[in-house]
Order: structure tokens, then sequence, then C-alpha cells
């Protein structure tokens, strides 16, 4: 599986996620049967909100920055929004299970409202994965950020900021509204869950995702 659960990651700190190492082969059979709701997906009880592009069906990534499997994740999630299909909205949300994963959401939203995702979100996860560099407090956060080319007093000022603090906080409720179990994992259409332990690994996920797409085009 390729999916920290709540409760992993309950007792893992963010220093720790670091470290962690390993990931579990998918299974052939997992790979060859079609999906099954309540085995390999979810369907939410009640639908959860999503940005609402019109004639788009949403999907989002729930991540977290000191999740190791997020990190691996992420070049194998990039390779599929390559051929993403203009119909699909894909967003990112990172998550909150405990009080201190409020600082990277906060770092994730600045960078976002910045416009500096795209440049600057790889960077993240090889900072703590590969560097091993400790981004554990508001101070050491934007210290790094300086050290990356962007202005120190305008991050701070925003990461700081009301705004800020009111996306993370609507983020936080997106994740409880998916019943979000651990990460990485993905919503779609505001309707279905799924993440590498349900569908047995996260490259499994995904093409559990795009059969939802496919099912919600049809509708």
């Amino acid at each position: 599986m390729t999916t920290y659960t709540r409760r992993e990651l309950g007792g893992l700190s963010v220093g720790a996620a670091a470290l962690v190492t390993g990931l579990q082969a998918t299974p052939v059979l997992a790979q060859l049967k079609p999906p099954e709701e309540g085995l390999d997906y979810i369907k939410l009880d009640k639908p959860a909100a999503t940005d609402g592009v019109k004639g788009k069906i949403e999907v989002v990534e729930f991540f977290w920055y000191h999740c190791p499997h997020c990190n691996r994740f992420e070049p194998t999630l990039q390779a599929w929004l390559k051929k993403l299909p203009k119909d699909v909205h894909f967003r990112r949300v990172h998550v909150a299970f405990r009080a201190d994963f409020v600082l990277d959401q906060q770092l994730f939203y600045t960078l976002e409202a910045m416009g500096k995702v795209e440049q600057m979100h790889a960077r993240v996860f090889a900072a703590i994965h590969a560097e091993q560099l400790d981004l554990s407090s508001r101070e050491k956060i934007i210290g790094w950020v300086a050290k990356q080319g962007i202005d120190k007093a305008k991050f701070s000022e925003i990461y700081d900021s009301f705004a800020i603090g009111s996306k993370a906080t609507r983020a936080t409720q997106l994740q409880n509204a998916y019943n979000v179990t651990g990460v990485p994992a993905l919503g779609i259409a505001g309707q279905f869950y799924t993440d590498g332990s349900l569908a047995q690994s996260m490259e499994r996920a995904l093409q559990v995702t795009d059969y939802l797409i496919a099912a919600q085009r049809k509708k």
C-alpha cells in the first residue's frame, strides 16, 4: 500500500516522516479486476464541495508535505497530470490531521497565493525528503523559502494572513467531508474517494480515478 493512514500518521513526527522508506508492489490481480464500489473506492454519503468549474469533473489530491508516500507519488501524479483530459479540473488539498500539520498547510497555500506552486512544490518535497532539512517551524520555513529567491517579507505577510488561515480551514473541512483516512488520497467529483489502501497502490488509485471520471463523463 502507498497511503499512510491517519493512525500511522498519528504516531509519526514531522521529522520522522521524512526518514520512512519502502513501498509494496502492486498485486497483479488488483491491476486486472475492474474497480468495485466499497472495495476499491467509496461513494460518499453526502457530496463534498467542489470548486464548481463549469463543465469539468473535479479531482482532488489530498497530501502532506512531510509524508514519504506523498513524496514518492508525486512523479507518478505528474505523469498522470500531463495526460489530463480537458474536461477534468485538478487541485491539491493539504491535509491537517494534527495541529502541527497546519504549518505545512500554510506553506502550501501561501505558495499557491503567490503563484509559486509549480515552481516550488517539488522543491519542498526534495528539501524535506532528499535533503532532510528541518522545516518544522514557521521560522525555518520562512528562512528556507527566502533562500529559494522568494521575497521574505511578502511571503511572511501572506503566510500569517487571515486569507491563508481561511484556506487552511476550508482544506481541513474538505478533508473531513471526504472522510480522508490517509495520504496520499484522491477525491473525485465531490462524490468518490480512493487511496492506496483501498486500491492497493496509488498507481491503481489513479486507474480507479480514470474509471470514475469516465463514469461521470457518461452522465
